[in-house]
């Protein structure tokens, strides 16, 4: 993900100021105040347990961050204060694709029509490569959320494994984890009659980078505790 949000960059014009990674292969192993000395923005896609820390020197250094990696939602209010209490800008997300907020959209349109329907169940599953740390993924969850918040029918995010019949409320969502695949999500809804698919496969990580870039561009100038919908928002006319 460095290398390829460092090509986009340079690509749009933009010059490194350092590139952190802890295998060396970087100009900075750690996360210094050296490294964020001479950075307007900081692109990160690192691991859950890193988030808290890199928020606060983040806040220290006064540097606005895009941050793309998952599964530390439940910091999200802790992080939120540290960047408000300093006058921060910050940024996060769950999926940095603009393919894959197109499918957030359409989903929340399906969820509101089955609604009406009252006909369909609807579901969600994703596929990912075998190295990723969290299971299911930030999209997933925010496809699930999207349904929850746009249909009377479904009220529980069910992820683990079932050895039931699953409950009329309960809106499963499935992972699947091996080999290299960058990510695909699926929201399938299904009647008697028929069934209908929206689906996104990520043919490579460049998506995701340009993504990053893309809200990076936007969030130059802006104080705050941001998400990736509110660059949609303003961009494609999502909801937030």
């Amino acid at each position: 993900m460095g290398r390829l949000t460092e090509s986009i960059l340079l690509e749009r014009g933009h010059s490194i100021a350092g590139r952190v990674d802890p295998s060396g292969t970087g100009d900075f192993t750690e996360l210094t105040p050296e490294a964020l000395a001479e950075a307007d923005m900081v692109i990160e896609f690192s691991l859950p347990d890193s988030v808290g820390e890199n928020a606060e020197k983040y806040a220290k250094a006064g540097v606005p961050a895009v941050v793309g990696t998952t599964g530390w939602d439940a910091r999200r209010d802790e992080i939120k204060k540290i960047i408000e209490d300093s006058n921060g800008t910050y940024m996060w997300g769950s999926n940095f694709s603009i393919g894959a907020h197109i499918l957030f959209i359409l989903t929340e349109k399906a969820a509101e029509l089955i609604n009406k329907t009252g006909s369909y169940d609807i579901m969600v599953d994703e596929y990912h490569h075998r190295m990723k740390k969290d299971s299911p993924s930030g999209t997933a969850l925010t496809l699930a959320e999207k349904i929850i918040n746009n249909t009377d029918t479904k009220t529980a995010i069910i992820t683990e494994t079932l050895d039931r019949a699953i409950e009329p409320h309960e809106l499963h969502v499935g992972s699947v984890r091996g080999g290299y695949i960058p990510g695909t999500h699926t929201v399938t809804l299904d009647s008697p009659a028929d069934t209908i698919e929206l689906k996104h496969t990520a043919r490579s990580r460049g998506g995701f980078a340009l993504g990053a870039v893309l809200a990076s561009e936007w969030l130059l100038g802006k104080k705050g505790f941001f998400r990736i919908e509110d660059f949609i928002a303003e961009s494609l006319g999502g909801t937030k």
